[in-house]
């Protein structure tokens, strides 16, 4: 019989970790974080990394392992997390998934699409021109080289944007050119489980999860990161606009509002782009592991 891979999904602050922590409880497994900013451990409240009580209640893997200064790629953690499983499910049948970044969640259950080797002095001179010219002069550059991705691209995220146009620039190709060829199956099966609710609820949910982060030291957080703003790991919903704050752009208020404003956004991506998945098992928020189980009992067979 093939393993199974339970990946647990859904929006920011709907309660995943919860969920995963419980499924890993009843099947007596470990869990495997797809959070791509909780991979750093100087990002601890920004990222909402689970409490200690959390990780101790189930083994997590993939979370604060790597420092901002570290370069860390989908693609290392695709080839280290296929690793781990291999491990993992000589001693466990099932093993639970879990994040919020839909390309990491994506690495693991469908695998990454392949790009040519690009020098890195390409990546170099795009983030100096990131840092001279601003995130305008980057977006400008991808209409032009990659109209097709630009148009699918979140244009705010310089990452994302620094990506596909050391690309198009290091192949001579438009990096969309890359995209959606077939990949290898896995040797596990996958189960999705998406936590949704009205939409009403998750930004309740966010808001309270933004107020819980500035009670916990989010603004010393930030604080003691801002002279590394420049790294891709701090290009981050929660520390941007604390960053704008320290710089006189926004007041404190104004910059908490940016946050929760921000962070709706990005939720309304994340529930967009796995709402692509036709065959995951969508349930809300509230229901209780055992109702989640049964789902997943009935999924299974």
């Amino acid at each position: 019989m093939k393993k199974t891979l339970i990946s647990v999904i859904g929006p920011t602050a709907i309660g995943k970790t919860s969920l995963a922590i419980g499924l890993a409880q009843h099947y007596n497994t470990q869990i495997i974080s797809a959070d791509s900013r909780q991979f750093f451990k100087e990002m601890r409240i920004g990222t909402a990394v689970p409490s200690e009580k959390e990780l101790k209640s189930a083994t997590h893997h993939f979370i604060q392992h790597k420092s901002i200064h570290e370069f860390y790629s989908v693609g290392d953690f695709e080839k280290d997390a296929l690793l781990l499983l291999e491990t993992l499910f000589q001693k466990n049948d099932i093993v639970i998934l879990v994040g919020g970044s839909g390309l990491y969640v994506n690495a693991i259950t469908k695998g990454l699409d392949k790009f040519p080797e690009i020098d890195q002095s390409v990546r170099l001179q795009l983030n100096s021109k990131l840092e001279k010219e601003g995130i305008l002069s980057l977006q400008n550059q991808l209409q032009e080289l990659d109209a097709e991705y630009y148009e699918k691209v979140d244009i705010e995220n310089p990452h994302r944007l620094i990506r596909a146009l050391e690309v198009c620039i290091g192949s001579g190709q438009p990096y969309s050119s890359f995209l959606n060829k077939e990949k290898p199956s896995r040797p596990f099966n996958i189960i999705s489980v998406g936590l949704t609710s009205e939409r009403a609820l998750i930004y309740d949910r966010i808001n309270k999860r933004v107020a819980i982060m500035f009670e916990n030291g989010l603004l010393e957080e930030a604080k003691a990161l801002h002279s590394y703003k420049h790294l891709n790991a701090l290009q981050t919903v929660g520390y941007k606009e604390l960053f704008a704050y320290f710089e006189d752009v926004y007041s404190l208020e104004e910059a908490k509002e940016e946050i929760k404003k921000n962070t709706r956004r990005f939720a309304k991506r994340q529930l967009t782009w796995f709402k692509k998945n036709k065959e995951t098992v969508w349930v809300n928020y509230d229901e209780t592991v055992n109702a989640v189980l049964n789902k997943i009992e009935t999924d299974k067979n």
